[in-house]
């Protein structure tokens, strides 16, 4: 089997550590708009397992000359948003499975929705292909802790919480855990949240409240809006209500709200010196890389997912999660908890796919597979997980 990884960033060199370390991958490829980056991650994997390319992910003959050239079975998309449908045409035009992390957005406007990518399961289906979407962990491990929850626990779920605490600290007065552009388009859009069959929508940050994570403490937790709510709720019709929570410290938000105030977080361009410039990306310029974070990075991160429903006629509780300690992370991959999260992860649904045990004809979202045989491998690549039963969900 080849895997063909797109992306360079933190998430895309913990994604190719644990791919190259699979022996199901004969052959593995690394590629970015910056090839210079491919290669230092390749380096530091040795053994001259891992070739590298440069490609430009916003062309679909760019990206077919690669692919055409070193004949990927999967392809791992682990670059933009922005770039999902491009790579996903590619794809199609030469006949690669896919796998992401993270659902289309246009550029020009800080909106997230499965539509776009859903659109291609005609697609897919006729070529007998297999899309895998949102395979980070939230979106991703969260949706299948869910799908597992339905499957041994449940008759019915009906109260969905995805909790996800960041207790790091990295020293920094403000720095972003992932791509700056996208982590800020995501975090200052309106909540939402789903309740009765209709979705319910909220100001940014208005609903908030103190939650207990495992081995962190109390956090202050903002109901913001998640993608994988959207296809959970459609997978999972008996869910009444469905929520997305994350924790923020006073000093981020204060931040944010100065960046948004002063127009920093503009999406669309601007006129500067005769130059068009969008905002959001020149300020995406001046912040930390996210991969630097990790060498100064302290505390745990805390995802999961807080259940009630129905099992034999009885409710229940149940909250399955994962602790991530930063260090661990960095001593292991060189990057923070938040890149290892999400490129595990990734690495795990290729393999998935790459031994049989997640294959079908069409466009997926995670938790239309079977959970367990990914689950039984989670723990053994990093993320050992938790459960605990009939407890105080405090949602």
């Amino acid at each position: 089997m080849k895997a063909l990884i797109i992306g360079a960033g933190g998430v895309g060199t913990v994604a190719t550590q644990k791919i190259a370390a699979n022996p199901v991958f004969t052959e593995v490829m690394l590629a970015s708009r910056t090839k210079s980056k491919c290669d230092a991650v390749a380096a530091a994997i040795g053994g001259n397992r891992v070739q590298t390319a440069q490609v430009d992910a916003d062309s679909v003959p760019a990206l077919c000359e690669l692919f055409r050239s070193f004949k990927p079975d999967i392809v791992v998309n682990l670059a933009l948003p922005y770039q999902d449908l491009t790579i996903m045409d590619a794809c199609l035009e030469c006949g690669c499975n896919y796998l992401d992390t993270a659902n289309y957005e246009p550029k020009d406007e800080a909106h997230f929705e499965y539509s776009w990518q859903w659109a291609y399961q005609d697609r897919f289906k006729a070529a007998g292909l297999t899309a895998i979407l949102g395979c980070g962990f939230d979106p991703g491990v969260t949706a299948i802790f869910t799908a597992y929850a339905a499957k041994h626990h449940f008759d019915e779920i009906h109260y969905l919480d995805i909790v996800d605490c960041n207790a790091g600290n990295h020293g920094m007065a403000f720095a972003t855990n992932f791509n700056p552009e996208i982590n800020i388009r995501e975090v200052t859009q309106k909540g939402r949240y789903y309740q009765n069959g209709e979705w319910v929508v909220t100001e940014p940050h208005e609903i908030h409240k103190p939650l207990h994570y495992p081995e962190v403490g109390e956090r202050e937790s903002y109901l913001i809006y998640h993608e994988e709510l959207e296809s959970l709720v459609k997978n999972y019709p008996t869910i009444k209500r469905a929520r997305f929570w994350m924790t923020f410290g006073q000093e981020y938000l204060t931040h944010l709200r100065v960046i948004q105030n002063i127009g920093m977080a503009r999406i669309d361009p601007i006129m500067y010196n005769g130059v068009e410039i969008v905002p959001i990306q020149f300020l995406k310029a001046v912040l930390p890389d996210p991969k630097s974070l990790g060498a100064n990075y302290h505390g745990q991160t805390s995802i999961g997912c807080r259940i009630r429903g129905i099992k034999d006629g009885k409710e229940h509780t149940y909250y399955i999660y994962n602790n991530c300690d930063h260090e661990k992370a960095f001593r292991e991959t060189g990057t923070q908890a938040v890149s290892f999260t999400t490129g595990v992860p990734a690495a795990l649904g290729a393999s998935m796919w790459a031994k049989g045990l997640w294959r079908g004809a069409g466009v997926f979202n995670v938790e239309e597979f079977d959970p367990d045989p990914f689950l039984k491998e989670l723990g053994e690549q990093g993320l050992p997980w938790h459960e605990l039963f009939d407890v105080d969900i405090e949602l």
